[in-house]
């Protein structure tokens, strides 16, 4: 099944309340909300207070694509912001199964993204583990 998740980014941050609105009304299933550092993706874009203003608009579930360095040092900021879905990157996270496991005690869905570079059987251990990837 096709599921939907806009990324906030393609956003209005201006009118991000009522394109969330309109976007519900058009039939998504979540929304992917990039978080980037300029360090580990040369972009930056937002953190934590667009998250918190997302929870605040809209009860859809809310996936956090961690783009960043040291993740595991956000999990609980992110999680209690209001993601419902975490998404670390396999290249910043040397003890993947633990951070997967962090975010499951949390209450949250883990998903691992990996880089285009990255073979996917990097993923092999953990797969079973996973929500999404």
């Amino acid at each position: 099944m096709i599921k939907i998740a806009p990324s906030i980014l393609a956003a209005d941050f201006l009118r991000l309340g009522e394109q969330v609105k309109a976007a519900e009304v058009s039939g998504v299933d979540r929304f992917h909300l990039d978080v980037m550092d300029g360090s580990f993706v040369p972009n930056i874009s937002f953190g934590i207070p667009v998250i918190e203003a997302m929870r605040r608009s809209t009860t859809f579930p809310l996936e956090t694509h961690l783009m960043i360095v040291h993740p595991e040092q956000y999990l609980e900021t992110f999680a209690e912001a209001g993601s419902d879905t975490l998404i670390i990157h396999q290249e910043t996270s040397p003890h993947l199964h633990r951070m997967i496991q962090r975010i499951k005690a949390l209450g949250k869905k883990a998903g691992v993204a990996i880089n285009p570079s990255t073979p996917p059987h990097f993923l092999d251990e953990i797969i079973e583990d996973l929500d999404l990837v």
